[in-house]
């Protein structure tokens, strides 16, 4: 058998698993149970001296790696932010894998750079963002708030603040530690955005508005913080890495969002591309690049009126991840992906009224999107117990948070394969749990 012929094989071979892996995901158990270090020890401790078949890839794939995989495209998989490798994306994935594309100058490869500058003016249309502002994709939304904390400080070298609320996302205090800015945290109001009155940016080069905290997807008051970031200079980044995809719907536009200098979006959390494609978008473009331009001699090129995306955020090699993005964006189309979107909320609003009519349980903060907060009634002990048995049962996994001191369970519909059945069958399993703890909850 020739390579070629080869490769084919374990193509089909690998593409059959992927179909059969999809096909009975929901009949798996979501969260892994193994122990630490039994994967490792599952396999060989010295490399091969010797080629091994591909064939064998795929068995201990089978035998020793799944039983070690949380599957997160699993229909009910609700902890953290749900998430969708879908079709298009996978195969995607493939196709880019295959063509191994470094774009990291226009020249590597200018579909690279120029199927990306499309699909982010596609997204950009698709969420109502301003036509003249500049859209790059990075890897994780952490890297896309790094990188505009640091445009931001590079513009205001003399301002070594950043505001953000005491419910922003832990990137942000990250990026301050790398970039050697001080984090200072705005308090939350009872529905956990944050406050503005006192709001103090003199001294800060930028302030960052979350639309969609993690906790509980709250909406920071975006207007009132340009309001504030304007009179002081201070540049507004917007974190709206989850819920900046649900802008798809013209109903869950907040507004605001026109005037951030800039904004990160996730398709990777809500909007069905794979695992990493974080998108941030700019109306300062010019001060990404004074942050990130640098141009040796072995990178300099003939190419002119071209865009070389390396100068506008922190990494040199860039994968052409425009293409899944770009796929799922086809094959779902507009309307296909305000229909799962609004399905995702539409089994949130559900579940929340489950949980608020069940004798016993409460709802501890509101739901702007797919996001639900509750816990049984009583003390946190109850609720972590409870927790730790949904997700040992292996038929639904859940994350938690704490609201004003208290242990709160998190339910989050974000996977594209989620139905009102797989949403009913956790909540039966919360119930039974519950009852079986003792937790003096009805069923």
């Amino acid at each position: 058998m020739t390579d070629s012929q080869q490769f084919r094989a374990d193509g089909h071979a690998a593409i059959d698993w992927a179909a059969d892996y999809l096909e009975g995901i929901g009949e798996r158990h979501v969260m892994s149970t193994v122990e630490p270090g039994e994967i490792r020890a599952g396999l060989p401790a010295s490399p091969p001296e010797e080629a091994e078949p591909f064939a064998d890839v795929l068995a201990d794939l089978d035998r020793v790696l799944l039983p070690g995989i949380t599957h997160w495209n699993h229909p009910r998989f609700f902890a953290y932010f749900g998430i969708t490798a879908s079709h298009p994306g996978i195969l995607a994935e493939l196709l880019a894998a295959t063509m191994n594309a470094n774009g990291m100058l226009w020249k590597t490869s200018p579909a690279v750079t120029e199927l990306e500058e499309l699909t982010l003016s596609w997204l950009g249309q698709l969420l109502d963002l301003p036509p003249a502002w500049h859209g790059h994709i990075e890897d994780t939304a952490s890297i896309s708030t790094l990188a505009a904390l640091c445009a931001a400080r590079t513009a205001m070298p003399d301002r070594p603040v950043v505001v953000a609320s005491e419910h922003a996302h832990s990137s942000v205090d990250r990026a301050c530690r790398i970039l050697g800015l001080e984090i200072r945290h705005a308090p939350v109001d009872d529905s956990y955005r944050m406050r503005t009155d006192g709001l103090d940016l003199s001294d800060a080069c930028a302030v960052v508005a979350t639309v969609g905290t993690t906790s509980t997807t709250s909406v920071d008051p975006v207007p009132k913080i340009a309001d504030a970031a304007a009179a002081t200079g201070a540049w507004l980044h917007v974190d709206a890495a989850y819920a900046g995809s649900a802008r798809v719907c013209p109903e869950f536009r907040t507004p605001g969002f026109e005037r951030a200098d800039s904004l990160v979006v996730n398709p990777h959390k809500w909007l069905f591309t794979p695992v990493d494609c974080s998108c941030i978008f700019t109306a300062r473009p010019d001060d990404l690049r004074a942050a990130f331009a640098l141009t040796p001699e072995y990178l300099r090129t003939s190419a002119e009126g071209v865009t070389n995306l390396n100068e506008y955020g922190p990494a040199l090699g860039r994968r052409f991840r425009a293409l899944k993005l770009w796929s799922v964006i086809r094959c779902y189309g507009r309307a296909g992906l305000q229909a799962t979107i609004r399905e995702h909320v539409r089994l949130a609003e559900l579940f929340e009224g489950w949980v608020r009519d069940e004798p016993g349980w409460e709802i501890c903060a509101p739901r702007p999107y797919s996001v639900v907060c509750f816990r049984p009634e009583g003390e946190d002990a109850r609720s972590e117990a409870l927790l730790e048995a949904v997700n040992a049962s292996g038929e639904a996994y859940l994350s938690h948070t704490r609201l004003d001191g208290r242990h709160v369970l998190r339910l989050a519909v974000g996977n594209g394969w989620t139905t009102e059945a797989d949403v009913r069958l956790t909540w039966d399993v919360l119930q039974r749990e519950a009852a079986r703890l003792g937790a003096g909850l009805a069923v």
